[in-house]
């Protein structure tokens, strides 16, 4: 998978489901960053091709396994998601390569988090038309959704976001 590094070069087990590493770095609700990997299948249960690390994050609630060790010393760590603020993924084409992505809405957004941070970005309304406001982004049922931003890739969690506003386009 482009982006992504083996799990284990170790011979295959009928009963192991192979992996792939996603680097990433967690922010959580009591202010502590992680910088880490997750560990990503290569067949998505929702749509064709692999799993995203958004996909993992929306798959279910409680504990999520991250990799938070550096490579030497590596160390699998359970993360519970409601704790979660948001994830910084380097990897830039990952939103792009959700079913609809083109032709969703883009909006500019500023959003509050509930640990104080301001985010800036693009968030993509995946929604017919006259139901693509940011008012409906906010409404989806995804918790973990994807800011665009200059320099980076956010998954942010919903939940933690205290406010969520439009930005205007600049031409």
């Amino acid at each position: 998978m482009p982006g992504y590094s083996s799990a284990s070069s170790e011979p295959l087990s009928e009963f192991r489901v192979e992996k792939s590493r996603a680097t990433a770095t967690l922010t959580l609700l009591n202010g502590t960053t992680v910088h880490g990997c997750f560990f990503i299948s290569g067949n998505s249960r929702t749509h064709p091709g692999p799993e995203s690390v958004r996909d993992l994050l929306n798959s279910e609630s409680g504990f999520f396994p991250f990799d938070a060790g550096p490579s030497a010393d590596s160390t699998t760590v359970l993360y519970n998601r409601d704790h979660l603020v948001f994830v910084e993924i380097p990897d830039k084409d990952e939103p792009a390569r959700d079913p609809g992505y083109d032709v969703a809405v883009e909006k500019l957004v500023t959003m509050l988090m509930s640990n104080g941070m301001r985010l800036r970005g693009a968030v993509r309304v995946f929604r017919p038309h006259g139901s693509d406001r940011l008012s409906d982004f906010a409404r989806a049922h995804e918790a973990f959704r994807y800011v665009e931003a200059e320099n980076a890739t956010y998954i942010i969690n919903v939940h933690h976001v205290v406010e969520l506003a439009e930005e205007p386009r600049v031409l």
